[in-house]
């Protein structure tokens, strides 16, 4: 099972607001409707940290993938749906939420906007020096993409 954790925005963030999005990282199954800009990036102590924006288009969604380090997100508008290799929702984000999701493998996943309205959140990324933002994944067999 994937660990996702809820909680405040100034919990996940230190009581900072930070914003960002997804960029340009090939996946096995792509993202579609997505945009990101990466808002800020430093490296300290061989973790690099990114803060982007991410825009999803109603009816888009991320691809399946994982990260090599924790992804801690702030819902700003719209609703996330979040879905684990196992096809099951594993969290429905509304704004002000924020989802912690988990580094490796086992911790394939899928972010969808099934509303009617851009899904709007920042994500900050805390990854070992050079990883990408995201590792691609097939679908595993859900009958969604």
């Amino acid at each position: 099972m994937m660990a996702i954790a809820r909680g405040t925005a100034a919990s996940a963030f230190g009581g900072v607001m930070l914003m960002t999005a997804w960029q340009g990282v090939a996946l096995a199954t792509p993202p579609s409707g997505v945009t990101g800009t990466i808002l800020a990036q430093w490296t300290a102590g061989g973790t690099d940290h990114i803060v982007r924006r991410l825009v999803i288009a109603p009816g888009g969604g991320t691809g399946w993938h994982y990260h090599d380090g924790p992804v801690r997100a702030l819902i700003e508008r719209g609703t996330l749906t979040h879905n684990a290799a196992d096809c099951s929702v594993d969290g429905v984000y509304e704004p002000g939420e924020v989802i912690v999701e988990s580094a490796g493998a086992g911790h394939t996943h899928i972010g969808r906007n099934l509303g009617s309205v851009p899904l709007v959140l920042t994500a900050l990324y805390t990854l070992p020096h050079g990883s990408p933002l995201a590792e691609d994944a097939p679908n595993p067999g859900c009958d969604f993409e």
